[in-house]
């Protein structure tokens, strides 16, 4: 609920909002401004505050005012301050498409049965990106004005295309020299088909890798079958390969959470911290391609996700206070919106939408996708997301009838469910999800699974921030200080 007025007596109020939070805490009620301020007050002083009735001298005022809930009139002005928080948590919005996918192959050995997307067979033809295409897509790449420009390669498997990927990595590379970008390449792979001479060519480039690890070897092996059947052992081997040859924080990776995966959070997380990561993205299964078509044998209700999440939370911090660094990506993301006066770029918690202002997929067939969410309802058979082809240039696509929809429905502070919500300011609007759960790019957010996820972590976060276990506290405050890459990159691997 918002609350806004304009007469007082020694104070006036500034636009907030309200929720109770139902935590059982005495300070049950969670303030929040458009800045991102938030306080945590009971009803009474709830009611005070909107009956004018806070005393200047007690320090429940002096919060008010330094958090710019209110202000004194005549020798007061917030507003200076409150414009430039609010230009650095949407200073986003003053650059262009920074992260730019090259989908160079829809050829890939594995049959997972939760893939968001077709998959070719590896000898097909026609299923790779042409030289042509892959050549204007570069230009794209740099007709954006980001200082810093994430280059990724998905597929498929991209490595069965690596040729092409060494060919776009190259042109980019000549292009720089007079670009002067700071360019981050990343190859999301199963890392199943490594060489060496890949190897080499990654550790000349600075190239990085994302794969995907589910768990330990028979959860990993069920969600991500192979006709080998050794998926787990090949990924472990791959992971192992890369670390040796590149680095120890060269190769990040995700999970994907199907039925199974939830009834096993601790050892989800055992696997992780027994391969050495610092990072762990527990992902709940996406509304795209094959996922839903195979959403009767392994999706689950949001409630159960939220309910898993919390248990592998609760588990997480545990093992981070027995001197076990692991963080949570998501949560790691969600905690530098509430904790900090930036946004934390991640695409789906923009507002404006970030899809297509922040990222641009670049399909093998010649056509461009505001995000890879959006390529990926292609394979449902929906077309109605395209923004056009790589032979158009930046301008053109970003003008687009399907940009404009996306914007247009893409504003949270504007969104029916979504204005007058206290967590606005760290949340985002995702017009892709709604548009594929519910034909509609705003939806109804009482139906919303994005809402509903989003709504259920903050306010878990909100609770474990207020209750006062300074361990607690300590570890997440650690998530913010030492984040890994998938903490900061758009949504991942998906092959």
């Amino acid at each position: 609920m918002t609350l806004i007025a304009t007469d007082a007596k020694h104070y006036r109020l500034l636009p907030f909002r309200f929720m109770r939070m139902n935590t059982g805490n005495d300070r049950d009620i969670l303030l929040t401004s458009d800045t991102g301020e938030y306080m945590h007050v009971n009803d009474a002083q709830l009611r005070a505050l909107s009956y004018f009735d806070v005393q200047p001298s007690t320090p429940f005022y002096k919060d008010l005012l330094a958090r710019h809930f209110i202000y004194e009139p005549g020798c007061h002005d917030p507003f200076p301050e409150m414009a430039a928080q609010y230009r650095s948590r949407k200073d986003f919005l003053f650059q262009g498409p920074a992260l730019h996918l090259f989908v160079v192959t829809l050829r890939c050995n594995h049959t997972c049965q939760y893939c968001q997307v077709s998959r070719a067979p590896l000898g097909g033809s026609g299923h790779d990106l042409s030289e042509a295409d892959a050549q204007a897509a570069v230009d794209r790449l740099f007709e954006s004005n980001a200082p810093a420009l994430t280059v990724e390669f998905q597929g498929g498997e991209p490595l069965l295309a690596f040729e092409r990927v060494r060919q776009i990595v190259e042109w980019v590379v000549e292009r720089n020299v007079v670009e002067q970008r700071d360019i981050q390449f990343v190859i999301t792979t199963t890392l199943h088909h490594l060489t060496e001479e890949i190897l080499d060519f990654a550790e000349q480039n600075r190239i990085q890798f994302s794969t995907s690890l589910d768990g330990p070897a028979p959860l990993h092996n069920a969600n991500r079958p192979t006709p080998s059947r050794d998926s787990y052992e090949r990924t472990v081997k791959g992971i192992q390969w890369v670390r040796e040859r590149l680095g120890h924080d060269a190769v990040s990776a995700l999970t994907t959470l199907t039925s199974r995966s939830l009834e096993q959070p601790e050892a989800i997380i055992d696997e992780y911290v027994s391969q050495g990561f610092s990072s762990i993205s527990l992902r709940p299964l996406s509304p795209y391609g094959f996922a839903t078509k195979s959403a009767l044998r392994l999706d689950y209700p949001i409630e159960r996700y939220l309910a898993f999440y919390k248990k592998a939370l609760a588990y997480l911090l545990h093992i981070n206070q027995q001197s076990v660094y692991l963080s949570e990506s998501y949560t790691s993301l969600l905690l530098k919106n509430i904790l900090t006066p930036f946004s934390s770029g991640y695409v789906d918690l923009r507002s404006p939408a970030g899809a297509g202002t922040a990222a641009l997929v670049y399909n093998y067939d010649g056509y461009v996708y505001p995000s890879d969410e959006a390529r990926m309802l292609l394979e449902m058979g929906e077309d109605g997301l395209r923004l056009g082809t790589v032979q158009q240039p930046l301008s053109e696509l970003l003008a687009s009838p399907v940009m404009n929809a996306l914007l247009a429905s893409g504003v949270a502070e504007a969104l029916p469910g979504c204005s007058d919500c206290a967590l606005v300011p760290y949340c985002g609007a995702d017009p892709v999800e709604h548009y594929a759960r519910q034909a509609d790019p705003i939806g109804h957010r009482v139906f919303s699974s994005f809402c509903k996820k989003n709504m259920g972590l903050l306010k878990h976060l909100f609770g474990l921030l207020c209750d006062g276990d300074d361990n607690v506290q300590r570890v997440l405050l650690s998530w913010l200080n030492r984040r890994a890459y998938n903490d900061v990159r758009f949504p991942g691997y998906r092959g």
